[in-house]
């Protein structure tokens, strides 16, 4: 799904998704990137906002958006970008060119977002989120192993270590969804029992959110 020929069928939009300003205002055209950019924006902050909401709801408001901040951020979209070669395949002004604009963080997170909105418009809602998840995948993981839910096994872990003289085991319920689009369900078990589940896009999220469950069990008896 990464061929943009296959994804944005029309060579006209396909086109107008990789113009940037500088090759519109060289050219005299009156339309460049950025309408779609604007558009892709929208449609980037909605499924990331939404596939946050459901993949972690027990984290509050905060802490969602602090993840979707670094999915959607200048340097993550702009990698994810670089993944698409979309620095090669920009149509840049002679100036912009000549001072390395095909490999500016800006400009490639910019073309990610276009792109985005281009593959909404001559797809669909469902399509964009395929294509979002497949090409930010492994930046949507990196900031998941971040803060809070990044210490939730290791806390866990000591907990469990401290308190039963064992370690926590955590085992596959179920696993579904094609390779590029899988979703995993997990219980961690110690003591005996299953203490905690937790679900994902992977098998360190899922863990990490079966633990995190189980932390907070662990908390409210406690209590």
């Amino acid at each position: 799904m990464t061929d943009l020929k296959e994804i944005i069928k029309s060579s006209g939009l396909r086109k107008l998704a990789l113009t940037h300003r500088s090759w519109a205002n060289e050219k005299g055209l009156a339309k460049n990137n950025e309408r779609l950019e604007f558009l892709g924006d929208s449609v980037l902050s909605l499924i990331v906002s939404e596939h946050l909401y459901r993949t972690f709801p027990e984290f509050p408001e905060g802490e969602l958006a602090r993840m979707r901040g670094k999915i959607v951020s200048m340097d993550s979209l702009s990698r994810a970008a670089r993944k698409l070669s979309l620095g090669d395949k920009m149509l840049l002004g002679k100036g912009e060119a000549i001072s390395g604009g095909s490999e500016k963080n800006s400009i490639l997170a910019d073309a990610f977002e276009a792109i985005l909105g281009a593959v909404y418009i001559e797809q669909d809602l469902e399509f964009s989120r395929k294509f979002i998840l497949e090409n930010l995948g492994f930046i949507i993981e990196e900031a998941c192993q971040k803060g809070d839910l990044r210490d939730a096994k290791t806390t866990l872990q000591e907990l469990v270590q401290h308190s039963f003289k064992e370690l926590p085991q955590y085992e596959i319920v179920r696993e579904e969804g094609p390779d590029h689009e899988k979703w995993f369900m997990i219980n961690v078990l110690f003591s005996d029992s299953v203490q905690g589940s937790g679900e994902g896009p992977t098998k360190k999220i899922a863990q990490q959110n079966a633990a995190a469950e189980a932390l907070e069990k662990m908390k409210k008896n406690r209590r």
